[in-house]
């Protein structure tokens, strides 16, 4: 009897962990995602960055189930996303900035060497943005700035756009000056005072969430249209469907 107490109490202390371990696995996805980007390997970069992001939205639900949450699951939460979502999109930016180089002339090439080093701009806001959610009250019931996740799921997109050049954009992607400004817009949507509606339903009634109903279904059927085009599209859509149904805003 004793031996069959201290086991449940061991397995109860083991099953609190599992959060935390799908938040290390959701690390060491952008660890092998940043590897396959080294080896100029999209495909493995996305499936590394989808897993992790499953992880990602999946371990506070976990937490929740098994009376996980504690501070260190919070903080190893924001450190694993920012290598996932905040090293791996500047990474993917500045290898396909150097992919670029067919469009430098030895008039620009020296401009051309401080765009390489530009692309990390979207590391750096990442990594303001994760802070900020840290210490944002607000951001309980919705989300102010495009998520980590969701920014670095599009700019893996891009990459695969390129990679299979996708309706023949491979050129246009792959421009200095289009990679800048992708790099600029989506740095400043990471930390815009935007407010976006919460990808989790508060119930099934379509009344509480109809963006969230409306982004799921035309993101079904965007998917097979446009294949890995469709992530950038549904982001737009994000936005877009946020301010037409704005969430509820709390103040601080």
């Amino acid at each position: 009897t004793h031996n069959s107490l201290l086991n449940i109490v061991t397995f109860a202390a083991m099953l609190k962990q599992l959060p935390n371990l799908m938040t290390v696995g959701n690390l060491l996805c952008g660890c092998l995602a940043i590897v396959s980007v080294f080896h100029g390997q999209p495909v493995h970069a996305a499936w590394y960055v989808g897993i992790a992001a499953v992880l990602d939205f999946l371990d506070g639900f976990v937490a929740r189930l098994v009376n996980g949450y504690s501070e260190l699951g919070k903080q190893l939460d924001s450190l694993a996303d920012m290598v996932t979502f905040g090293v791996v999109p500047g990474v993917i930016l500045y290898h396909l900035m150097l992919k670029s180089s067919y469009f430098v002339t030895y008039e620009n090439r020296d401009l051309f060497r401080v765009f390489k080093y530009y692309m990390f701009l979207v590391t750096a806001f990442s990594c303001i943005r994760l802070a900020k959610f840290n210490i944002d009250i607000r951001q309980t019931s919705y989300f102010i700035g495009v998520p980590t996740p969701i920014n670095t799921m599009a700019i893996v997109s891009l990459w695969l756009m390129v990679y299979y050049n996708q309706f023949g954009l491979q050129h246009v992607i792959l421009n200095p000056w289009v990679l800048v400004g992708i790099a600029s817009i989506s740095s400043a949507l990471l930390i815009a005072e935007i407010p976006l509606i919460s990808l989790k339903f508060k119930n099934f009634r379509f009344a509480d969430n109809k963006g969230q109903f409306i982004l799921l279904t035309l993101s079904i059927i965007l998917i097979p249209l446009l294949k890995f085009a469709a992530l950038p599209a549904i982001l737009i859509l994000y936005i877009l469907l946020s301010a037409i149904y704005p969430p509820v805003i709390k103040e601080k």
